[in-house]
């Protein structure tokens, strides 16, 4: 279990991977005060209105989460992560070399730098055809290692390698955990974990898109992981009967 002081409900992070800015304002709004963090990645930085977005989530009292993934020269890694600046971001990620996480982690100011250990859609087939011959525990302990050397505040990395990250590395480290799913997953995410999981190996946040977005009730799967959160920390507060019969741990109200 991670030791980090973070309120339970802002352990969810729900990613808006949709592909306009006018779908993202529905989704939050329909989610409402069942989630207070969000995660603004490609696809919806580039739909046109991204910094427009990012203004008006912070006028909605949320935290945000920009998963951009920054990855080129570190210079230029440098000026982008710069022009995060003052915008109320509470993290970014950066997906490159030590150069280029020690640049993103330099000019972070007010943003906290997580570093791409290994993304959750790759499994050993895949680190094969990339070239990597090390284990994949060993490729993610490694780089987990080298962004706390260059100043990142933590790493995004699979719910199958927490415990090792938290058995090998300080506790300081903040572990931002995708892949969240429930026990039976047929998507292209191949190394996941449920929410319950994440949290008892010690990940401080778990990140979760297609449960709740493409659920018949966004807003019931979102509390029903708030109730998977806190009770797997061991301060659960809200009643699942609350909730109807779909509140249940492992039903994310996913249309069949």
């Amino acid at each position: 279990m991670s030791s980090h002081r973070i309120k339970d409900r802002e352990r969810l992070i729900v990613a808006l991977d949709v592909p306009s800015g006018g779908q993202a304002r529905d989704l939050v709004e329909t989610l409402g005060s069942s989630v207070a963090f969000y995660k603004v990645g490609l696809e919806l930085f580039l739909s046109g209105d991204a910094f427009e977005l990012l203004d008006w989530l912070v006028e909605q009292g949320k935290k945000i989460f920009v998963d951009l993934k920054f990855f080129d020269v570190p210079a230029t890694v440098a000026r982008a992560v710069n022009q995060l600046h003052g915008r109320n971001v509470t993290f970014a990620t950066v997906h490159g070399n030590d150069a280029m996480m020690r640049a993103a982690a330099e000019s972070s100011n007010d943003v906290g730098i997580l570093a791409v250990t290994v993304l959750t859609s790759l499994d050993r087939g895949d680190l094969d055809d990339l070239g990597f011959q090390c284990d994949v525990g060993e490729l993610v302990c490694s780089r987990a290692r080298r962004a706390m050397e260059h100043g990142c505040v933590g790493v995004v990395a699979s719910g199958q390698e927490t415990a090792m990250l938290r058995q090998h590395l300080d506790e300081s480290l903040l572990i931002v955990t995708p892949g969240i799913r429930p026990v039976i997953n047929d998507d292209d995410q191949k190394r996941t974990v449920t929410a319950s999981r994440a949290l008892h190996d010690g990940a401080d946040y778990i990140v979760v898109g297609r449960p709740i977005r493409d659920a018949v009730d966004p807003r019931v799967a979102a509390e029903v992981l708030q109730i998977e959160i806190a009770a797997a920390l061991g301060s659960i507060s809200i009643a699942c009967a609350d909730l109807g019969h779909q509140a249940t741990p492992r039903n994310y109200g996913i249309p069949s």
